[in-house]
């Protein structure tokens, strides 16, 4: 254990690493439920693995056979109450990481009646399109930009600090999952369930994202870097995106035909 959590602070995200046991700094504000849950689920571990390895170690101390005694010590007995001990507090530690579980969930998953900002998030083979929105229903009307990526390029998603954003997950394929490490959270993308969650960027910076769920043979592809940029730097960027033409939302199937790889086409052609 103590390994594990000196190795953890020897990534380069960055000092307080080993105090978060691994995490990289977060940048959202659900990251501080996920990061007081892992926490808390490692202390749990380490207390009762401390105690499960005490008994282990008493047991194979106190019931070993001594030196100069060919006999071998009762090692099984039928102790009633030890049984219901050992049937009762597991139980009872399921149902304490259970109720922080649900708690911490309920927190993350909170969506804002109001959010400041929409983006739809469509995820297929094998890359990402975003759809800036300016309503939370995706289907309503009015301006609308988008950012679609490629197989040359990388996609950026540009998000305003301190303000909320909704995201709507729709997938065009297979199962995907829209995960950036730095907000602490993750959300499948599932075809023909579209998913939905909230959260608001806290700190200014370009961050990873990519498909945290194996969707194929180009999955490593899924890669697409987040913006979080100011208020007045957010606005400038669908200015830019309007300049460019890149109005109106990319739909699910469009978006499957631009991202088509040579290596599919030559498939289709054999």
């Amino acid at each position: 254990m103590i390994a594990v959590v000196t190795l953890s602070g020897c990534g380069a995200t960055g000092p307080g690493r080993a105090a978060r046991l691994g995490l990289v700094d977060p940048a959202s504000d659900r990251a501080v439920h996920m990061g007081n849950m892992w926490i808390g689920a490692w202390v749990a571990a380490l207390v009762i693995g401390v105690f499960v390895w005490g008994l282990i170690g008493y047991a194979a101390f106190k019931f070993r056979r001594k030196d100069g005694d060919p006999v071998i010590p009762r090692q099984s007995r039928y102790h009633l109450p030890l049984e219901v001990l050992y049937t009762i507090v597991p139980l009872l530690v399921i149902g304490v990481l259970f109720f922080y579980t649900v708690r911490t969930e309920n927190k993350v998953l909170h969506k804002d009646p109001e959010p400041q900002h929409v983006v739809n998030v469509v995820g297929q083979k094998w890359s990402w399109t975003f759809n800036y929105m300016e309503a939370s229903n995706p289907d309503a009307g009015g301006t609308i930009t988008h950012e679609i990526g490629t197989i040359e390029k990388i996609p950026d998603l540009y998000l305003p600090v301190n303000q909320s954003v909704r995201f709507h997950l729709k997938s065009a394929d297979v199962i995907h999952s829209f995960w950036v490490p730095a907000f602490y959270f993750k959300m499948d993308v599932i075809p023909g369930h579209p998913n939905q969650f909230d959260l608001t960027p806290t700190k200014i910076g370009v961050y990873d994202g990519k498909c945290a769920e194996l969707c194929g043979t180009y999955h490593a592809n899924m890669i697409f870097k987040v913006h979080v940029v100011s208020a007045g730097d957010y606005n400038k960027h669908l200015r830019q995106l309007k300049a460019q033409g890149d109005i109106g939302e990319i739909k699910p199937a469009n978006s499957v035909a631009a991202l088509t790889t040579n290596e599919s086409k030559e498939g289709e052609q054999k």
